[in-house]
């Protein structure tokens, strides 16, 4: 059973994987500790990860990045226009209204959603994993930001699912974080005493999220989280792409806001000049042909960033103050400040951060790979295969759950809507509801403050038809019970519903002990499950036959693109072959061919080559497998009396060597013979050693 963690990024994805000795980052086919979270499309197949960053440039409009922030979106939601700018594939309505990237693929113009998409890459996850551990990979804990809604927490579930991986829990970032940092931790104080308070606190490429997280011996409680949702490495670079492109505007007469590629050009640069920014006062940037056959150069200075990121460095304590707030805390209970994720190496941001506090700042956990190691250890303490500490993890929701109802005609007064989960309530957590009908009824769930969710996302939630409901066999009120649930996942569920009655038993009565008394038994009324209610839901998720259809879609696409790596593997093959044998019947085979034999294999090599190059360029992986098997068969006669010599060498050689082995054989046999002869010769008639005495000094007188 696998035991990985998957820190699911915007622009990066770290995977980490348990083991024995402890939890291990993994790196990609390139040796790189992040993939690229990024899915683009070709002629002839996809590119997952690294390959699709290679060729980001060159295939603007069949790339996708940003994967996350597509979860679980409907197009024409207003943020989705903000995410577009950050996106180079078109962004449309996909299937049920979902958001979609228009892409052509194999040719033809396809739309794949959101979920689709992150699906793709989390087949290129499991692939990546799969290949370090040498065994199939199912089990994971993915991590999502603590603001996603039900809506996008269903879809990265059904996305994984399409992947063919089994989600075991779906993790927020922080509480990860949280969870690699506490359960490392032999010095929490025991419960019994005040908690040791830490303030964790992710900026990342897209999004800045700060969680205040109470510590005691085994387990953490999650306090309170706040966010801001477009705060992060991208807006800083924003900041310095649109100052750049006034200054390329008016100096080299371009606007890299009309030319796309030129765009993502500039957006590269200015990524590596901010992070040459973070440790030096100031750094060059310069970029061949951005456009019109152009070249860029320019320097900037860091105060000079710090002054065109003010605006992004005057909200970064809003989060903070949120936190505090909902916590009941102030700055005083906080006992360490922890910071993660990539943009937190800006020093003006640490700055502003560490003067809100009042205190330094720590940095004790790695800022790229803190989130993975922290589902690695959520996933191990979930599998059977590892022993793990006992480690409780107790989150909250970040937004209140109501549910509203039809008013029955035969209760006036009734309320229709009640918030079964606030804000900060405990996750897992079950609460049971109570009705009384007697006739099938629905409920609808939604979000209580739809103002507060991500981008005007639809505070809908789901809606659960409750069947089998009927008058009781006195026409009177069935008392319906219904277990609703928020998860492991943070996503809600009305997860199964019966029915009681009531009814008189006899108790004894007890003392203020809790210890039966003498005294008559009294009668009580009682409610005893009768049976169950069926329940029908309709929510975000993806239903079984949709997700199933789409696995099957996966899987197909999965193997076009072995297919075409295989392909490429064989071609490659024989191209090597070609180069090879045109060496070697130089070299090695020399001696062992006709001129006439070299020059048939020479022309035979040359006419593979250019076929090669040729109409040989996109033939199937049969045909350059049949064809390496043709020159193999021309040349073998000469390659067979190569490798006949070689063997004759090696017989030979052989057989030195076992005579040089048995000629030394011989010889210790016959000097371990010698010397118990000498031995034998030393002893005197009885067998016994003779003794020796040495002369002593003498002087005749």
């Amino acid at each position: 059973m696998s035991v990985v963690g998957v820190d699911l990024g915007a622009l990066n994805t770290v995977i980490a994987v348990a083991r024995n000795r402890g939890v291990d980052v993994i790196t990609n086919e390139v040796s790189n500790r992040a993939t690229p979270s990024m899915v683009a499309f070709g002629t002839k197949n996809r590119y997952l990860g690294e390959p699709a960053k290679t060729q980001e440039i060159s295939n603007l409009k069949n790339t996708v990045g940003m994967l996350k922030r597509l979860a679980g979106r409907r197009f024409g939601e207003p943020e989705l226009n903000i995410e577009s700018q950050f996106i180079s594939a078109e962004l449309v309505e996909a299937r049920g209204g979902e958001v979609g990237a228009r892409v052509k693929y194999l040719g033809q113009d396809e739309t794949f959603t959101g979920t689709q998409l992150i699906a793709m890459f989390l087949s290129k996850v499991k692939q990546t994993a799969s290949a370090e551990l040498k065994l199939p990979v199912s089990d994971i804990v993915l991590s999502v930001p603590p603001w996603f809604t039900d809506a996008q927490r269903r879809s990265i579930m059904d996305a994984a699912e399409i992947a063919g991986l089994k989600l075991l829990r779906l993790m927020n970032d922080t509480t990860a974080t949280a969870l690699g940092y506490g359960i490392t931790k032999l010095d929490l104080p025991p419960q019994e005493e005040k908690p040791r308070r830490v303030c964790f606190i992710d900026i990342g490429h897209s999004n800045y999220t700060a969680s205040i997280v109470a510590f005691k011996k085994g387990e953490l409680t999650v306090l309170s989280t706040a966010y801001d949702r477009h705060f992060g490495g991208r807006d800083f670079d924003k900041a310095l792409i649109d100052h750049f492109g006034i200054e390329f505007k008016e100096k080299n007469k371009i606007d890299i806001h009309a030319n796309p590629k030129a765009y993502f050009r500039l957006a590269a640069g200015v990524e590596k000049l901010k992070k040459i920014l973070s440790a030096n006062a100031q750094a060059p940037l310069n970029i061949e042909s951005i456009m019109n056959d152009v070249d860029v150069s320019s320097m900037l200075k860091r105060e000079d960033l710090e002054e065109l990121v003010k605006p992004l460095l005057d909200r970064c304590t809003i989060p903070l103050e949120q936190a505090l707030k909902d916590a009941n805390l102030t700055i005083e209970d906080i006992d360490a400040i922890e910071l993660v994720g990539g943009c937190t190496r800006v020093p003006s941001l640490k700055e502003r951060i560490s003067a809100f506090f009042n205190k330094p700042l720590s940095f004790t956990l790695n800022q790229d790979e803190a989130v993975a190691r922290g589902c690695a250890f959520a996933c191990a303490i979930l599998s059977p295969v590892f022993k793990v500490r006992d480690f409780t993890i107790h989150d909250i929701v970040s937004y209140p759950i109501e549910f509203t109802w039809e008013q029955s005609p035969e209760i006036p007064d009734e309320d229709t809507s009640l918030t079964v989960f606030g804000k900060n309530n405990a996750v897992p957590s079950t609460k049971i509801l109570t009705f009384y009908r007697k006739e099938p009824f629905d409920l609808e769930a939604k979000y209580a403050e739809p103002e507060k969710l991500p981008g005007k996302i639809s505070p809908w939630i789901g809606r659960f038809s409750i069947k089998g409901v009927k008058p009781d066999p006195k026409d009177d009120f069935m008392i319906c019970k219904l277990k609703a649930r928020v998860n492991l996942h943070g996503v809600l569920n009305v997860e199964s519903g019966y029915y009681v009655e009531e009814v008189e038993v006899e108790e004894d009565v007890m003392d203020t002990d809790g210890n039966p008394t003498d005294k008559p038994k009294e009668k009580v009324k009682k409610q005893v499950k009768k049976g169950e209610l069926p329940v029908i839901s309709a929510t975000a998720s993806l239903d079984q036959d949709m997700k199933n259809i789409l696995n099957e879609r996966e899987q197909e696409l999965v193997t076009q693109d072995k297919l075409v790596a295989d392909t490429e593997d064989r071609k490659n093959a024989l191209e090597e072959y070609i180069y090879e044998t045109r060496g070697k019947i130089d070299d090695l085979y020399a001696s062992f061919a006709s001129e006439d034999e070299k020059s048939k294999i020479r022309r035979i090599m040359d006419e593979a080559e250019e076929w090669l190059y040729n109409d040989g360029d996109d033939a199937t992986k049969s045909v350059y497998i049949a064809k390496i098997e043709e020159l193999r068969s021309n040349v073998g006669p000469v390659a067979q009396r190569y490798f006949d010599s070689e063997e004759e060498k090696r017989q030979a050689e052989r057989q030195k060597r076992d005579e040089l082995d048995a000629m030394r054989k011989a010889q210790e046999d016959m000097a371990r013979r010698n010397t118990e002869h000498k031995d034998a010769e030393m002893k005197d008639p009885d067998g016994h050693q003779p003794q020796v005495y040495e002369a002593a000094d003498r002087m005749d007188i």
